[in-house]
């Protein structure tokens, strides 16, 4: 938002309330999870926007934010990191939303009228979704941002049970993410610490079996604040695509993006040796995904001019073209299901579909049978606590032991 435009008054929206415009159909499904360091001006322009419940999570500032927020928007629940943690600053905020979906927003940062409303019904409809990812307007002119454009042309497949183009990506300040999906993957890690954290996510949740779509009405408003760093942020996101493709590509990818960054100017060089002081870290959580997730990411990688991509031409093919022919969390032909050993939650959704909530446990196992569920699952739910539960959320920590 741009110096000479009006704050809006405090207070704008009440506890659980709507603001003005619409917001009830959140209310009770989403909370709004902002991460904030040193950015008091931004705040004071951005809160007053949101539709829901926000959460704000404090990463170390020392320009006063949380006594400021405290007392300009006491509507806010306040979280105080007492450091900077960087972009899993968020997951506190997620661990203590108590909706089923959390949709993440950045300080100079905010989600239109309706979206949120509009994010939840989507969610709501489609189980398998891990991550909506929304359409971002930028400044003050209202640009798309282009992973936006991107995001929309996806190569990916369509899939039938998601809303909209396949994704193996998101901008987080334009993401809403369903609570159980997003903290059973890890939420973000402090290795790659803050930009382009968003990869390393995506590649587990569909590792997991979850789906990432790209839904072009849910809008989302970024006025990025101009206090940045060009050159610096450069180097950031040169460093961490070369700690994410250590953590989770195959070792050609990630030469690849070693000799990038070495050709990459003096943000590249600078971004290769910070990366280099988090390599023992990237390198003790290496782990690769199934074979289809890395082909639908391989797909998204051009192949440089001149045969450069170091795999050879007709590998490479082959797995854009396996990318192409399946669902990215489904397993190999012969391959073992995912989780094999213990519940997928897309499953456990689907096979309590139908449940009338709060609902006994019985009453669960019920349900799933009639849904067809498989031994296992229902074995699962007969183990949990003998209770009355509230609804889906409630159940997955049940079975999950998510906080």
């Amino acid at each position: 938002m741009t110096e000479d435009q009006p704050a809006e008054s405090a207070g704008a929206w009440p506890p659980g309330g709507a603001a003005p415009g619409g917001g009830h159909g959140a209310a009770g499904r989403v909370t709004v999870v902002v991460a904030t360091r040193n950015r008091r001006r931004d705040l004071e322009r951005s809160l007053p926007r949101h539709e829901a419940p926000v959460i704000l999570v404090d990463n170390g500032s020392t320009d006063g934010t949380p006594a400021f927020v405290r007392e300009r928007f006491p509507h806010v629940e306040v979280v105080e990191a007492g450091r900077n943690l960087g972009a899993p600053g968020r997951d506190l905020g997620v661990r203590l939303a108590r909706t089923p979906y959390v949709a993440f927003a950045d300080d100079d940062s905010w989600w239109a009228p309706g979206a949120l409303a509009r994010a939840a019904d989507v969610l709501d409809a489609h189980p398998r979704l891990a991550v909506l990812a929304g359409r971002v307007l930028v400044g003050p002119e209202e640009r798309p941002d282009p992973t936006c454009h991107g995001m929309a042309a996806s190569p990916l497949p369509a899939e039938p049970d998601l809303p909209g183009p396949s994704v193996l990506g998101f901008l987080a300040c334009g993401a809403v993410v369903r609570r159980d999906a997003h903290l059973s993957a890890g939420g973000f890690d402090d290795v790659v610490f803050f930009f382009g954290e968003e990869e390393r996510l995506a590649l587990d949740l569909a590792a997991a079996g979850w789906g990432l779509a790209y839904v072009d009405d849910v809008v989302a408003h970024h006025h990025p604040s101009p206090s940045r760093d060009p050159e610096g942020r450069r180097a950031l996101a040169v460093r961490n695509a070369v700690l994410t493709a250590v953590m989770r590509r195959p070792w050609p990818v990630v030469a690849r993006a070693v000799l990038t960054a070495a050709r990459g100017g003096p943000a590249g060089r600078r971004g290769l040796r910070d990366a280099a002081r988090r390599l023992p870290r990237a390198l003790a959580r290496r782990r690769t995904p199934p074979w289809r997730v890395e082909a639908a990411r391989a797909s998204l990688d051009a192949p440089p001019a001149g045969g450069a991509y170091p795999l050879p031409a007709g590998i490479w093919a082959d797995r854009v073209a396996a990318a192409r022919k399946c669902r990215v969390g489904e397993p190999a032909e012969g391959g073992n299901t995912i989780m094999a050993n213990k519940p997928n939650p897309i499953d456990l959704q689907k096979h309590l579909s139908g449940v009338d909530y709060p609902a006994k446990r019985d009453d669960l196992v019920r349900v799933a049978r009639e849904k067809g569920a498989d031994d296992a699952l229902v074995s699962t739910l007969e183990k949990i606590p003998d209770r009355e539960y509230d609804g889906p959320n409630a159940v997955s920590k049940a079975v999950f032991g998510n906080d």
